[in-house]
């Protein structure tokens, strides 16, 4: 243990990342009062009164107060560009910074976890904790719970956009789709949200607003993990820094790693838990030799067909006009409606790039705005009305990696993706815009298209979609499977989320996926979460 670091307390467990997972992980194992629990989060309150306006999260993408505003490494199969990620640096993680899209992927995705040796990880097995920690507007069923603290959401208004794209996927022999979590995943409708009342409904929202309180959970902010202290191969602590130095804080009984997909592997490499040679390289002593840790990155890849939209009703518009915007922030003070209550991806399309697959392996979000630069360094729209698709692959075969680009614990970790490694993940991609094209060309949205602005009407063959990938695709931001879960060496935890060897300590975040599921991950990681701390606290008690 460091000399240097001043205690801070003990506690029966310590939770590391109050994102998605983390929140949810805390405000349950605190709830009945019996156990004391810390939970650390390396940046602030949740404040910024962006993060609650649901439009607010084009703000935050690039905020550096609430935003980690992490880059990859230079990507050789994308003409070696350095991908912008944005992850969430407050309370509630990136789910205080996303865009409220509420997606579980689809249930085959769960299966394939069991397949793999997953035990209790099967569709039927996460189901209830999905409802459990949903509260559905539409009300109770089969695949949907109410009085949970996670407020799920229709929009309050629909679109002349929204409305014209499910009518072009319709045309083009996509159904129509009332509830991509319920029995069918494929088909174009609109999206729900985790919103409340037109407020972001972050898992801070949910699970730490009325948590915050209990005398026997401590929340500290500003407080960012160094490591995770060992004893040979048991988890006692964690040492973290603050705005008044280096702390220790102890742990009775477990530490929870959920620091997300890039932020648990290099916890855990800090630590001395990863793959040896690359922890001698960088002078941190070897606890365990774990290859699997910050391997298999995985993430869902796409990229942004963009077109002039003729009518005003885009967000553009409401961008470049400082009268809409005045009377946009009146509507929203006085009544929580208009532009500002709605997130701007409020419909989109799943759909198979081969009819030969079992599920979709397609996304197709509907954007309503169009941009000239979307960067670490700010989102600026065009300058005039616009519009965008952007087609998602959900099953990329590649795989990534997260190291550490230093010793030193508050430099960012080094990302690499793997996309674009199989021949399969340019073809579906390549799908997936033609499929984009095919929509904007259709009737019923049509009337909406001036010029194609990106890649532009001269990309044609499949060497210039090809080409437009490469130069144009990026991360859809939703990385997972880092620390992944399974019963092999190519694994971090066990089916209940215990770091392999190591006593006292798991891992509960999006990272444990064994795969990225198909479809958005904030929900799924809340899920994780719910799971994780029925599974502690069942193991508490025995």
């Amino acid at each position: 243990m460091s000399s240097a670091a001043e205690e801070a307390g003990v506690f029966d467990f310590i939770v590391s990342g109050a994102g998605s997972a983390g929140a949810a992980v805390a405000a349950r194992l605190s709830e009945d009062g019996r156990y004391a629990v810390l939970l650390l989060e390396a940046g602030p309150p949740d404040r910024n009164p962006w993060i609650h306006i649901p439009l607010g999260f084009a703000k935050t993408y690039v905020d550096p107060k609430v935003n980690w505003r992490l880059e990859s490494e230079p990507q050789k199969q994308l003409n070696n560009r350095r991908l912008y990620v944005p992850r969430g640096k407050t309370l509630g993680g990136t789910s205080s910074i996303n865009g409220m899209v509420y997606m579980r992927g689809h249930p085959r995705d769960y299966d394939t976890w069991r397949q793999g040796g997953c035990t209790g990880w099967d569709y039927d097995s996460v189901l209830p904790f999905f409802k459990k920690a949903e509260n559905q507007a539409r009300g109770a069923d089969e695949f949907h719970g109410t009085g949970g603290p996670l407020n799920v959401s229709d929009h309050d208004a629909t679109s002349e956009l929204t409305e014209a794209l499910i009518a072009a996927a319709e045309q083009a022999g996509i159904p129509r789709n009332p509830d991509f979590n319920g029995k069918v995943q494929e088909g174009a409708g609109y999206y729900q949200t985790t919103t409340g009342v037109n407020r972001r409904w972050s898992s801070a929202r949910a699970y730490l607003a009325p948590a915050k309180r209990r005398a026997n959970l401590s929340i500290r902010t500003n407080a960012q993990a160094t490591r995770v202290v060992m004893e040979g191969k048991r988890a006692l602590g964690v040492e973290y820094r603050d705005p008044r130095g280096l702390k220790l804080a102890r742990a009775r009984r477990e530490v929870i790693v959920a620091g997300g997909a890039y932020g648990s592997p290099h916890l855990l490499q800090l630590s001395g838990l990863g793959p040896g040679e690359h922890l001698r390289a960088m002078g941190i002593p070897v606890v365990r030799d774990m290859p699997a840790v910050g391997a298999n990155l995985h993430d869902h890849f796409c990229s942004y067909l963009m077109w002039r939209c003729t009518k005003p009703v885009t967000f553009n518009d409401l961008e470049n006009s400082w009268p809409r915007k005045i009377v946009a922030a009146l509507r929203y003070g006085l009544f929580r409606n208009g532009p500002m209550a709605v997130n701007g991806i409020r419909a989109g399309v799943f759909i198979r790039s081969d009819r030969r697959l079992e599920q979709p392996d397609l996304q197709i979000n509907l954007l309503e705005w169009s941009t000239l630069e979307r960067s670490k360094n700010g989102v600026i729209p065009h300058p005039f009305p616009g519009f965008t698709l952007g087609p998602v692959h959900l099953a990329p075969e590649g795989r990534g990696t997260v190291r550490l680009a230093s010793p030193d614990p508050l430099a960012a970790p080094a990302i690499t993706f793997g996309f674009l490694a199989s021949e399969y993940d340019m073809r579906a991609m390549v799908a997936g815009a033609k499929l984009a094209r095919r929509l904007a060309e259709q009737p019923a949205l049509k009337p909406f298209v001036s010029d194609e602005l990106m890649p532009g009407v001269s990309c044609v063959s499949d060497a210039d979609w090809e080409r437009f990938v490469r130069e144009t695709g990026t991360t859809n931001h939703h990385p997972a499977s880092s620390c992944a879960m399974g019963v092999g060496s190519n694994s971090v935890v066990d089916p209940r989320l215990r770091v392999h060897g190591v006593a006292g300590l798991r891992v509960a975040d999006a990272s444990i996926m064994p795969s990225v599921v198909a479809g958005n991950t904030n929900a799924p990681s809340i899920m994780i979460g719910e799971k994780a701390a029925a599974m502690i606290l069942e193991d508490a008690r025995t």
